[in-house]
């Protein structure tokens, strides 16, 4: 059985290396997949309110063999619920549906720089960190403005960034900003789905030079770049072969082709995007 290593954060806590992502899987599919994958050796698994799936997520966890305290459950604040009070209620909610006693890793899912609560939210948040309720802190979504923002006003640095991030959307001076300031990046969409990365001939002879699959080269990119994707899967196989991606390495130059192509964002723009 495969395990991942793990990253320090900046809190002190470890971050598995790959993850599993649920969205848009619903409440019985996620049961299903999470319990499939703690088995196979995931020890991150990666939900959020508005995904609708975090009692499924929390039943995974429940039936699985795999003791809690092995599991890095992270779950995200929905956007109409940024504030003070309401980041209180909506990750206690969150909490009794995912069924577990403390959340590992929470982010605010989207800045809202509109709405202008994501500082509100930071800090109840830290009250929640404060009072055991909450382990690591995160951000999803964020620009460098947006957290430098955070870290002046509370002086709370958020452990993770998740981002859109893959060979159409880079992100390197993101990333190499969340390196500076200490901060793991973790990718959503990490292999371009909706796309034909995966169909492509470069990453097709790649994948051939070193006996691997398409989204084995494209993981095995985001990790070489000390990057934490979250593949969404439900399938065994696929899951299987997501998580063996520790064992061979890309070439400087693959690595450079791989990341080498027109760059578009297919997710929402951080600065306006609102999930409300």
């Amino acid at each position: 059985m495969a395990i991942a290593p793990t990253h320090a954060l900046n809190d002190g806590l470890q971050l598995p290396a790959l993850g599993l992502g649920t969205y848009p899987m619903d409440d019985l599919e996620a049961a299903d997949a999470v319990r499939g994958a703690l088995d196979l050796g995931y020890r991150l698994v990666d939900t959020a309110a508005s995904y609708g799936n975090e009692a499924g997520v929390g039943q995974g966890i429940a039936t699985s063999d795999v003791p809690r305290d092995e599991i890095t459950v992270t779950t995200k604040l929905r956007g109409q619920d940024q504030g003070y009070e309401s980041t209180l209620r909506a990750f206690g909610e969150s909490r009794v549906r995912l069924g577990v006693e403390y959340v590992d890793l929470y982010l605010i899912h989207w800045p809202l720089p509109r709405v202008d609560r994501y500082v509100d939210s930071w800090r109840a948040m830290i009250r929640l960190r404060d009072d055991g309720l909450l382990n690591s802190l995160g951000v999803s979504n964020f620009t460098p403005e947006q957290i430098d923002r955070l870290v002046a006003e509370t002086g709370v640095a958020p452990a993770v960034n998740q981002i859109e991030r893959h060979p159409y959307l880079v992100q390197e001076e993101l990333c190499a900003y969340d390196a500076e300031h200490g901060i793991v990046t973790e990718a959503w969409q990490p292999l371009a789905r909706k796309t034909d990365l995966l169909s492509e001939a470069v990453i097709g002879e790649i994948a051939a030079r070193h006996e691997v699959t398409p989204a084995q080269v494209v993981l095995r990119w985001h990790v070489q770049r000390d990057v934490v994707p979250i593949p969404k899967s439900s399938s065994e196989q696929r899951q299987r072969e997501n998580l063996d991606v520790f064992d061979f390495a890309l070439t400087d130059e693959e690595m450079a082709v791989i990341g080498d192509r027109p760059q578009v964002r297919s997710g929402g723009d951080p600065m306006v995007h609102e999930e409300l």
